[in-house]
């Protein structure tokens, strides 16, 4: 599973960050890696250098293989807990999505 880590220019994308994000899509989507080729993760900071209470977005796209993507979006007051709440988003979504699959085999 590839993981391709995106930002607007009002987010400094630095190894720590790359770390940080890895892990929690890597722990929240590891029992789905068989079926995703790559998640592509942006952040961005929706009022740049003003404060804002929930003003941290993170957008996860996950590619599952011969599927359309699926992608969900979290709204935070930081990136770690935008980028926490997106993967667990994608993560129920990948279940829902995987379980509709088998049902049909």
């Amino acid at each position: 599973m590839i993981i391709q880590i995106n930002s607007n220019k009002s987010i400094q994308v630095q190894e720590e960050l790359v770390a940080q994000v890895e892990a929690m899509v890597t722990k929240s989507l590891s029992h789905f890696s068989a079926h995703i080729t790559r998640v592509e993760v942006h952040l961005s900071d929706e009022n740049g250098s003003k404060d804002g209470k929930h003003d941290k977005r993170c957008m996860m796209e996950a590619r599952l293989e011969g599927r359309q993507p699926a992608a969900v979006t979290c709204e935070a007051a930081t990136l770690a807990q935008a980028v926490a709440g997106a993967a667990d988003k994608l993560k129920r979504s990948l279940a829902s999505t995987l379980e509709r699959l088998n049902d049909h085999r």
